[in-house]
């Protein structure tokens, strides 16, 4: 069967590949000229890649990692030291980290967890993991229910004392979802500590050795039109057009420069763009229907994501850091931790500014400008004295909606890939599967809606149907 579906990001490119698996034909319309969705990356007249976001692949990430197997790319992942690198704002230059030793888990994070000093005290350790005990036993069920509560809230419920967010969860809250612990579902913490603690090597972290559109969204795109699909870019989805019954009766993609609409056609039809756009797009017999009502519970978070190159190497640390910073979450020097970025004399690093609903609308010279002052903190050495460092250039990616926002109680508003009307299905890391707002939730959501079309639509002797990659089975949550 012809399916076509509408987003060229790594949910619609997923869901591509598995639907070539399992012997239909997928064409992916993507509007932009550029694949990748909120993974896309571009060159600069110098030939410099920048990027829409810090992208770090994990250990937990199994689908993921089963992709790159599958797509023969395995070494295109830059494992790093098994570790996690905080700033510590009150010594200004000097870091903290949480090292986790070859030991099987979780022992191997309660060893990563007492042995740093720094950042918590031994009566704040041991109430911490006192109050992650309900979640250890009860289970997946428990954390679903605490997505009633913010994670701020959720440690108050567990006399967990408030510095530990001060000192830990504040980056992290802002590294998975850009919004910080009064805002972030308590949900969204307890599934990615239950994956840290309870896989060896969940926390683990690894960069793409390029621009993730060109070593990761094009090997997809080459397995996908050997197979017999297609990719189309500048395919701009303008409507969705009904049958008299309510079903898709095809794809009006906008002309471009002039050109005429376009009306595709296909067998089924499956939209991956992000649910922003989707709530926009959806026609108006559908919006009266309660399956598509619930996606105005859903919203994305803006992100700002910027590239600064300097005159000097300002850093050799080759791993993510956490900036502890007000303005900014996650950054990492990309001269070091990306082989096509390497540069052993000068730094070009990647930071994420979040939270970023208060600088979404600023300028880029305001941002960079604030960025800069941030770093003055971080870098004492290199911007003090007479010969401080230089920004040689920068490049600001903005994204005014981004994951979904998942504060407390959004959960119940993430659809099913299958939907109510019978030729369209739904894919992207909003739906509903076991992973939060992410890299792995976007391939697994591909996985699942790829899965749900074979199944329904089986094919005599198809290469393979999707094979959905799990975590290890333990009384824990899953992601």
């Amino acid at each position: 069967m012809r399916v076509a579906i509408a987003g060229a990001g790594l949910a619609g490119l997923s869901c591509a590949k598995y639907l070539t698996d399992a012997g239909h034909t997928p064409i992916v319309l993507e509007r932009r000229d550029v694949l990748g969705g909120k993974v896309a990356a571009w060159k600069d007249s110098d030939g410099d890649w920048y990027e829409t976001g810090l992208h770090i692949f994990f250990g937990a990430y199994p689908n993921m990692l089963q992709l790159f197997k599958e797509l023969d790319i395995e070494d295109r992942l830059q494992w790093k030291e098994h570790t996690m690198i905080f700033n510590q704002p009150n010594a200004p230059g000097t870091y903290s980290r949480f090292d986790f030793p070859d030991l099987p888990a979780p022992l191997n994070g309660i060893v990563a967890i007492l042995r740093n000093n720094d950042m918590l005290t031994w009566p704040e350790k041991i109430k911490f993991g006192l109050g992650l005990i309900p979640a250890m036993i009860q289970g997946q069920k428990y954390v679903e229910d605490m997505d009633k509560y913010s994670w701020t809230e959720w440690l108050r419920k567990q006399n967990i004392p408030e510095r530990v967010n001060d000192e830990v969860f504040i980056a992290m809250c802002k590294s998975l979802n850009f919004i910080g612990p009064d805002e972030i579902s308590a949900t969204i913490l307890l599934t990615a500590l239950n994956r840290f603690l309870q896989e060896k090597n969940g926390s683990k972290m690894a960069f793409l050795d390029g621009s993730p559109t060109e070593r990761l969204c094009q090997p997809l795109v080459d397995y996908i039109t050997e197979r017999g699909g297609e990719v189309r870019l500048n395919a701009p989805l303008k409507e969705i057009l009904l049958n008299p019954d309510g079903t898709v009766k095809g794809f009006l993609l906008r002309g471009l420069n002039g050109a005429e609409d376009e009306v595709f056609t296909a067998d089924l039809y499956v939209s991956a763009m992000p649910v922003d756009p989707l709530k926009v797009i959806l026609p108006q017999p559908w919006q009266q229907m309660e399956f598509f009502q619930k996606l105005e519970g859903l919203e994305g978070v803006p992100v700002i994501n910027l590239h600064l190159w300097f005159d000097r190497k300002l850093t050799e640390i080759d791993h993510l850091l956490f900036s502890r910073s007000p303005l900014l979450s996650v950054y990492a020097d990309m001269s070091n931790t990306c082989r096509e970025y390497a540069n052993p004399d000068r730094s070009m690093l990647e930071l994420v500014l979040a939270p970023a609903k208060d600088w979404i609308a600023k300028s880029d010279e305001e941002i960079v400008s604030a960025t800069i002052a941030e770093l003055e903190k971080l870098f004492p050495d290199h911007f003090g004295g007479e010969n401080p460092a230089k920004l040689l250039k920068y490049h600001v990616v903005k994204t005014p909606r981004s994951v979904y926002k998942a504060t407390p109680g959004r959960q119940e508003y993430r659809p099913s890939q299958v939907t109510p009307i019978a030729n369209f299905y739904l894919t992207g890391d909003y739906t509903m599967q076991r992973y939060l707002a992410s890299m792995e939730g976007a391939v697994l959501s591909g996985k699942l809606t790829a899965q749900a079309i074979a199944e329904a639509n089986p094919v005599t002797n198809p290469s393979h149907l999707p094979t959905l990659t799990r975590p290890p089975a333990t009384n824990a949550a899953t992601v």
